[in-house]
């Protein structure tokens, strides 16, 4: 017994919804395909239904569709087909950089629920500290580690589905569906650019199917990659002036905005079923994936920067006294900075250069330093199970996972000023692990009942473990050494380490019982009606429920919506974690410690116990078949209470850091401001999606044509100044509130292309936080092209570009009345760009089949 569908039918009817045939496909199969049907499983836990009967918005994207986007990340590949899906680039963004969060919808990254196979799959270990507004304090799923090459199709779920899946699915769900093929398998290589001539990227990618005895299949799936990075600066002023001085140490870009730097990223996945006969199967599958990432980081000026250079923002240096570190009265002089290069300065030489009793940082690095931040990402997960049908015609599905996601966080020439010009330039901060298991029990039975045309039934029980575990850095990464008394900053500037007291592991359970009924009522009318109850260790519980209906107007017609609640738990991390980071506040580099929302101090400032949000969602939709068109037309609204998120950073006073101190705090008299997790604001969003598909013939081959545009905002309803005004703004307004894409396909015996246009309204241009509430990015529309020649059924070469004109995001311009140059900080363009900043990039691509 087996509910597994082959790969060639399934992408080939995704290719034909989408736009994406290939010339084989569509020469050999293409009678075969106008009566394939577009299967998924995600949305009903009864059979796999098509997505044309779902009661609720579905997107199908295959193998091939995946294959043909230029961009060898997961959530790219995805955003130029899902126009409510976005993703941002965070080109300084601490720990952020090391995932790329997305979002559905205009929720958080972590409102959507990531499955494999239909099983929840865990969350990464890197919480979002610096996630560009809507992501601040975000802890979602990582999908970037899962290659297009392991992929049978992925579905997506566009609507509220808490009371199906549990926590996280307030957005909806993503289902990434492995590939089972038991035989044949592929190998692809891939070389792309940017045109600006780097961030050179090369993969090699591959997939092989296996028979296991005659009644199952091995299916094997691996990717390689390098991406180098990317750089879209200019000089920042306050270095340019530095050299002007004849400072000679400054670097050309001392502070360079763009993509991190990924090598040696690695990932195999494994999909394994066999056949028990008596209408059984098993199931196995899981994944290895690794890769090291290094990014940028802000520029520290050997003027002002605080706790390092100077303690009273450039009016003075800051210097050491090694005598008095040792006891003694100290001795050595101030140092006035009265030019643009203290080391030109006679003060400076006769009471520092010197002096071997007295140092300044100047003499390790006089022009400044720019740290790097990057980190190793280890991600590993095993899914076993097995599913059947029992006599009685009840199904069943037992399954038991494990997934864990590791980051061991490495920050690059940077100091830790307490220990003097001793101190290392590199340092281990310490380790972030998620680890989470997941048992369920899930049945399902078609009833006969005499009222009912069908009759499906299907609940189950699901226990879940989520553990986040903080392992404290090296010693010199957090050390308050012999010169912390004289003002020095503490542990490894711009991320110092976990301390000892701050590591730990810190964990939860809960459970769950289910419900699913669907009735079709008629042929025509669908019903179908879900309620979950979900009980935590930490918090409580929860219930949940959700309605869905389709009615047929007309064989070709037909009306669809939903009414269900929601709810997204607090993560682990999230209630627990604390740690300092260095941000900017009002053009200033600070550093601010994140606290538990029961700390004391942060219970002093109005935090409260974190408790899940709550949400409310509707849609209704529509779907048309007018011969070889097919549209859908689905609005929805999304109400979401007390949402989770970082709250805006707080002044301290001198005796919130003696409270700090006593609460046992990490590199308190660095600190200058306190932020924490905190369930603050409510939101309302409401939108629509228009999806659209034609095929026709055109130019004596196959043609499809296929638009897709959503509509998408978001209002905050409440908030309180522990959010501030300048965050809801970027809840509100940093994505655009339009996009659309327009495709055309076109494939002969030998050649196909594909021309897709992506238009993406007006945003709010952000600059390091700078606030930019009167600054509006340009509306644009960009192109991605792919041409593809079958040199033979085996063996196919490919040339592609993204943004094909080469579009530019909007420059910055921050307005004169305040106050500061447009490239104070070294940026060329605002980082909320929705299509990203590096412009246009083009591919080659190879690719044999066997």
């Amino acid at each position: 017994m087996s509910n597994t569908f082959r790969t060639g039918t399934i992408a080939l009817a995704v290719s034909m919804a989408l736009g994406t045939v290939s010339a084989y496909a569509a020469e050999g199969d293409k009678t075969k395909a106008e009566d394939v049907e577009k299967i998924v499983v995600v949305g009903s836990r009864g059979a796999p239904r098509s997505v044309n009967d779902s009661p609720v918005p579905i997107d199908l994207i295959g193998s091939e569709e995946l294959k043909r986007g230029g961009n060898t990340n997961m959530l790219e590949l995805l955003k130029g087909t899902v126009p409510s899906f976005n993703v941002h680039e965070n080109p300084i963004s601490d720990a952020a950089s090391l995932v790329k969060p997305a979002n559905l919808r205009g929720l958080s990254s972590d409102s959507t629920l990531i499955l494999v196979n239909g099983k929840r799959r865990h969350k990464a270990s890197v919480i979002a500290m610096l996630g560009g507004g809507i992501n601040d304090g975000a802890q979602g799923s990582d999908i970037s580690v899962i290659p297009s090459s392991a992929l049978k199709q992925v579905e997506i779920l566009r609507d509220g589905a808490a009371a199906q899946y549990g926590s996280d699915a307030i957005a909806g769900v993503m289902n990434f569906v492995l590939r089972d093929d038991a035989e044949g398998g592929s190998l692809t290589a891939r070389y792309g650019s940017y045109y600006e001539g780097d961030g050179d990227t090369m993969e090699v990618s591959g997939n092989v199917g296996m028979p296991l005895t005659k009644d199952g299949f091995v299916n094997l799936s691996f990717q390689y990659k390098n991406s180098d990075a990317t750089s879209r600066s200019v000089q920042r002023p306050d270095a340019q002036g530095l050299i002007d001085a004849g400072n000679t140490s400054v670097s050309s870009l001392a502070q360079v905005w763009g993509s991190p730097e990924v090598n040696d990223d690695i990932t195999v996945f494994a999909n394994v079923g066999l056949d028990l006969g008596d209408d059984s199967e098993a199931y196995m599958f899981g994944n290895f994936s690794e890769r090291d990432v290094r990014g940028g980081f802000y520029y520290r000026n050997p003027h002002k920067r605080g706790g390092v250079y100077s303690n009273d923002d450039g009016a003075s240096l800051l210097i050491g006294d090694i005598a008095q570190a040792g006891g003694a009265d100290r001795t050595c002089q101030d140092v006035a900075i009265t030019s643009g290069n203290v080391l030109t300065q006679q003060n400076y030489i006769d009471n520092v250069a010197n002096d071997p009793n007295c140092f300044a940082f100047n003499q390790l690095a006089p022009g400044g330093f720019t740290p790097n931040f990057g980190g190793n990402i280890v991600d590993t997960s095993i899914t076993m199970g097995t599913r059947g049908e029992y006599d009685n015609g009840v199904m069943y599905d037992f399954s038991g996972s494990v997934g864990m996601n590791e980051s061991s966080y490495v920050i690059y020439n940077t100091v830790n000023s307490s220990l003097g010009l001793e101190t290392p330039r590199d340092f281990n901060p310490g380790k972030h692990r998620q680890l989470e298991k997941t048992f369920n029990m899930d049945f399902s039975k078609n009833v006969d009942v005499d009222m009912f045309d069908n009759l499906m039934v299907a609940g189950g029980y699901e226990w879940h473990a989520e553990s986040f575990e903080v392992t404290a850095g090296n010693v010199e990464s957090y050390e308050a050494g012999p010169y912390t008394d004289q003002g020095f900053g503490i542990g490894s500037n711009g991320f110092p380490g976990f301390k000892p007291s701050s590591a730990g592991v810190f964990s939860r359970q809960n459970y769950a019982l289910y419900v699913d009924v669907e009735a079709q009522i008629t042929q025509d009318l669908l019903i179908g009606t879900a309620i979950r109850y979900e009980d935590y260790s930490s918090f409580g519980s929860d219930t949940n429920y959700k309605i869905t209906g389709q009615y047929n107007l007309t064989d070709d017609f037909s009306l669809r919506g939903s009414i269900s609640t929601g709810f997204r738990a607090p993560t682990v991390g999230q209630a627990n974690y604390s740690n300092v980071q260095t941000e900017l506040k009002e053009g200033k580099l600070v550093d601010t410690a994140l606290l538990p929302a029961t700390n004391p101090i942060a219970v002093q400032l109005g935090a409260q116990e974190l408790t899940p949000e709550q949400s409310e969602s509707f849609t209704l939709g529509a779907v048309w078949n007018i011969g070889d068109v097919f549209i859908t037309l689905d609005y929805y609204n999304i109400v979401v209470e007390d949402r989770v998120s970082k709250s805006d950073s707080y002044t301290l006073t001198d005796d919130d850091r003696d409270a700090l101190k006593d609460a046992g705090v990490p590199n308190v008299d660095s600190i200058n401001g306190v932020s924490f997790f905190t369930n603050d604001f409510d939101t309302t969003t409401t939108g629509f999606d228009l999806i659209g598909n034609y095929g026709t013939e055109l130019f004596d081959g196959d043609t499809t044509f296929s638009l897709a545009y959503n509509y998408n905002e978001t209002k905050v309803d409440k908030y309180t100044d522990i959010t501030g005004d300048f965050k809801v703004s970027r809840l509100e307004n940093d994505l655009p509130n339009h996009r659309a894409t327009a495709t055309w396909s076109q494939s002969w015996d030998q050649v196909s292309f594909l021309l897709r246009g992506n238009y993406y309204g007006e945003y709010q241009g952000v600059h390091v936080d700078y606030d930019a509430t009167a600054i509006t990015g340009d509306a644009a529309i960009t192109l991605d092209a792919e041409v593809s020649y079958f040199i033979n059924e085996s063996f196919t070469v490919s040339l592609g570009a993204q943004n094909l004109l080469d579009q530019q995001a909007t420059e910055i311009d921050i307005p004169a009345e305040q106050g500061i140059p447009n490239n104070n900080w070294g940026g060329k363009y605002y980082e909320t760009s929705p299509f990203g900043f590096n412009g246009g990039f083009y591919y080659v691509k190879a690719s044999y089949n066997f």
